[in-house]
């Protein structure tokens, strides 16, 4: 163990990826680990319904799938499989992975990680006045009990790190299932186990934690939803990724031979900026500096990721809370042809005169009027804008009667009057808060199932996070240019710069590279935050953050807020932000001529 880099693959980016992803790298070439990311933040709250409707069943049930499809192959060929598709369920997933072993005829050494769902300890925390007031908002820095009593979660759960898994590894298991991890711990496990490393090497950690964030969203780092995807081949099918990563932490993004995409300087960096915050990327084991990664293209789909700096983790772990917020119903409703405005003012009008309640009856009101139309349009989409109403409240009856008013209009409201997709009434909706917790309180727990339903079971220490930090890390920067000068053009700014964006609880992040050094320059003086709130008028009043990664040619926003409370109560059309970076891109400025050259 330990001589050479060790090849992990990636063959799952969020529950309902592709399903034969696991299948295709464990046949696509030689591998050492196989691992997969089945939890966003709205798929706890997902697993969270699935659960209450099905007790024991909160996990990623394609991840069974794909275990039956590749456990036989994996065990002759010695490849570790690391996942944390157990989601709510570890134990019960572990459970299902052994049954499918008994059909097959195999015996696989399977193990569970958990301990990080703190909701059977909520109670308790309630009832205890300090306790209870250990979990501080994110985004406030307030005790999350100020605002929302802790009996009302349905899903709460601490990310864990790494250190569960590599204990699992060393105790032989062949499978290690998890519950809520951080994305890059079940990447950076094995490599920590390989290469034997100990919890206080923060440099090489924090390289494993850096390859793991790239190759966690599966072909996001192939050229998945990348920029300037019409440059790459074959993106009908992009392979997923490979990490190889080295003993000193550093590592090489590949992907087997014959697969679509392709792994560029480009594509790393628009991952590695996927969902971020400041330079300083926080996670149970080590904080990982992004201002000082260098990449470098080191052959056809090979990038070498290296000069990774790592500090000492935060004494806090991130808990992903979800509750239900009530009740919500939303109306889509198109607009056609001439007075659009007009339009959408009458069946306003109407709407609350045909509700039973009025708009301040209800805890939330969002009416908004996309304008999709065009002038003198030439087809029957053309002619269509937009009118959508989202209500919110606890009373299911009162959210609901906003349906019945809708019906009133077909008839008697507006010429052309239709409904678009995305009409739905008295739905169910979740909150998310993003919390933080003293990673004294949550131990991890490994379980080895043993023959004949045995059970052997450890507990995995918490850090010593009394480690002082190590020397001040210096970002690198790189020698850059001069800002270009001479003739401007009004172009829209995607023809010299790349973007990616996503959702953080009510936040998104908005990542931003440039293709070379002389358009990084331009970009670093040019996209501030002021003319950030004029290119998106949507952020216009909203927190933003701003942090350059020259290292990467990139700058980073995080926006607060304007997901409002998480994904699942979002009003906003694109709920999710993946496409906040290519409205940016779309955006005209007055760019150098000698950059759009």
């Amino acid at each position: 163990m330990g001589d050479r880099a060790i090849r992990i693959a990636n063959c799952s980016g969020f529950y309902g990826d592709q399903l034969d992803a696991a299948r295709l790298m464990v046949n696509g070439g030689p591998i050492d680990a196989l691992t997969g990311d089945w939890l966003a933040e709205l798929t706890m709250l997902i697993l969270a319904r699935t659960r209450a409707k099905r007790p024991g069943g909160g996990y990623a049930r394609t991840f069974i799938t794909q275990m039956e499809q590749v456990m036989g192959d994996c065990l002759d060929r010695g490849i570790k499989v690391v996942s944390n598709a157990g989601g709510l369920d570890p134990d019960h997933c572990a459970e299902a992975v052994a049954e499918v072993a008994d059909k097959l005829g195999l015996s696989p050494s399977i193990a569970y990680v958990d301990g990080d769902n703190l909701l059977p300890r909520l109670d308790e925390w309630a009832a205890d006045g300090i306790r209870s007031r250990d979990i501080i908002d994110a985004e406030t820095g307030r005790p999350v009990a100020d605002s929302v009593r802790l009996d009302r979660f349905i899903s709460a759960n601490a990310y864990l790190g790494c250190w569960g898994i590599v204990d699992a590894l060393d105790r032989g298991a062949d499978i290690v299932i998890t519950g809520r991890t951080t994305d890059a711990a079940i990447v950076c496990a094995p490599a920590a186990w390989y290469h034997q490393w100990r919890p206080d090497q923060w440099d090489e950690l924090a390289g494993a934690v850096v390859a793991g964030h790239i190759i966690e969203c599966g072909t996001q780092a192939t050229g998945g939803n990348y920029s300037f995807f019409t440059e790459l081949p074959a993106m009908d099918h992009a392979g997923f990724p490979i990490a190889e990563i080295a003993a000193d932490g550093s590592s090489v993004i590949t992907k087997h031979p014959g697969t679509g995409g392709a792994v560029t300087v480009g594509t790393v960096t628009a991952q590695l900026l996927y969902e971020i915050g400041g330079p300083g990327y926080l996670g149970p084991d080590v904080t990982a500096r992004f201002d000082t990664v260098t990449l470098n293209q080191e052959g056809p789909d090979r990038v070498r990721v290296s000069a990774v700096k790592g500090e000492p983790p935060p004494e806090t772990l991130k808990v992903s809370m979800n509750r239900w917020g009530g009740y919500r119903s939303d109306l889509h409703v198109a607009l056609v042809g001439l007075d659009i405005t007009a339009k959408a003012e009458l069946l306003e009008q109407i709407l609350w005169r045909a509700c039973p309640h009025k708009p301040e009856d209800f805890d939330s009101v969002t009416v908004t009027l996309d304008r999709t139309d065009k002038a003198d349009p030439a087809t029957n989409t053309e002619a269509v804008a937009a009118w959508r109403v989202t209500v919110k409240d606890g009373d299911e009856r009162k959210v609901r009667s906003v349906g019945s008013a809708l019906n009133t209009m077909a008839l008697a409201s507006i010429p052309g009057f239709f409904g678009l997709p995305g009409t739905a009434i008295a739905q169910p909706f979740g909150v998310h808060t993003s919390g933080l917790v003293p990673a004294e309180l949550v131990p991890q727990r490994v379980t080895i199932l043993g023959s004949g339903g045995a059970v052997a079971r450890t507990v995995v220490d918490p850090l010593d996070r009394s480690w002082g930090p190590s020397a001040e890390i210096e970002p690198f920067w790189p020698e850059l240019p001069p800002p270009p000068a001479g003739p401007t053009r009004w172009a829209p700014l995607g023809l010299v710069l790349g973007a990616r964006s996503g959702d953080k609880g009510g936040n998104a992040n908005l990542g931003v590279f440039a293709r070379s050094p002389e358009a990084y320059v331009w970009m670093e003086q040019t996209m501030t935050t002021d003319r950030l709130r004029h290119l998106l008028p949507e952020a216009a009043e909203l927190q933003i953050e701003r942090h350059p990664l020259p290292n990467l040619l990139a700058v980073n926003f995080v926006i607060h807020g304007i997901l409002q409370e998480g994904v699942a109560a979002s009003t906003r059309q694109d709920g999710q932000a993946k496409s906040l970076g290519e409205w940016l891109r779309a955006r005209h400025l007055e760019i150098p001529e000698s950059l759009l050259s």
